[in-house]
């Protein structure tokens, strides 16, 4: 029988993961080096234009020109659509991940147009928008490929055509599949659950203090999953290692006994 090698449970990068295996005569052939510069670009916008744009912008109106908090909150929404728009025109394709935030942000400027327009109530259809978020990860599970495919294409690669022709390519095999529904599943439920809590705090917190911390919140909930997610990678390569070793060693032994009963 073929020797095996292990393949990857969430990006191009990493390639161990329980559940399948890669024959050597099939096996692919490396991923493309990333860009480290232009990820790195595209983090640094996100950051500033969808975290510390929204907040200054919103405390510069209210409290230096007198705008309404419900009109701030309204304005300042505008950056992360900025932050959207910018990576579509840089990379010139509106690709699955675009596609889900601009619907995104198109349902958190209709939601925030329909109904009471009271600061708490702008503050809790944000906070349900998220929460639909965790309804699409977990409703994705039904379709072809969950949402987490296009999360994990969209920062596990540089977006280059090789890059996403890699990943695209990992769908074939069935851990990587199984890996990519089960971080899917975890998503869905921490937003979820993440919805829920900032929908209490807006009933508990006043509007400034909540406009400061929702973003944080917002990607602190973010960087959370990221860290789990990392955490399973790491030890599903770990654990695929072990079993390739397992492997390896069953067949030597019964490549031994096979040469010892000739």
């Amino acid at each position: 029988m073929p020797s095996t090698v292990p393949y990857g449970p969430l990006t191009a990068l990493l390639k161990h993961v329980p559940g399948g295996t890669l024959s050597t005569a099939s096996a692919q052939p490396s991923p493309p080096a990333r860009s480290g510069g232009a990820a790195a670009i595209g983090l640094i916008l996100t950051i500033v234009l969808s975290i510390v744009a929204p907040i200054v912008t919103y405390n510069t109106l209210v409290d230096d020109h007198g705008w309404s908090e419900a009109s701030a909150l309204l304005v300042s929404g505008a950056w992360p659509v900025l932050d959207t728009a910018i990576m579509v025109a840089w990379r010139r394709k509106l690709d699955e991940f675009a596609i889900v935030t601009l619907v995104f942000l198109a349902i958190t400027a209709a939601v925030s147009l329909i109904g009471a327009n009271s600061t708490r109530a702008l503050l809790v259809k944000d906070s349900a928008v998220t929460g639909l978020f965790g309804l699409l990860c977990l409703a994705t599970l039904l379709a072809p490929r969950p949402l987490m495919f296009y999360f994990g294409r969209k920062f596990g690669t540089d977006g280059t055509p090789e890059g996403v022709a890699y990943y695209n390519g990992l769908w074939q095999f069935e851990g990587f599949r199984n890996a990519q529904r089960r971080m899917t599943l975890v998503w869905g439920v921490v937003y979820l659950i993440e919805a829920a809590v900032r929908i209490a705090l807006s009933y508990v917190l006043d509007t400034s203090t909540m406009v400061t911390i929702s973003p944080f919140m917002i990607y602190g909930t973010l960087g959370g999953l990221a860290l789990w997610t990392i955490g399973f990678v790491k030890r599903t390569k770990a654990e695929g290692e072990r079993r390739a070793a397992a492997n390896a060693a069953a067949a030597a032994a019964a490549a031994q006994a096979e040469s010892s009963a000739a």
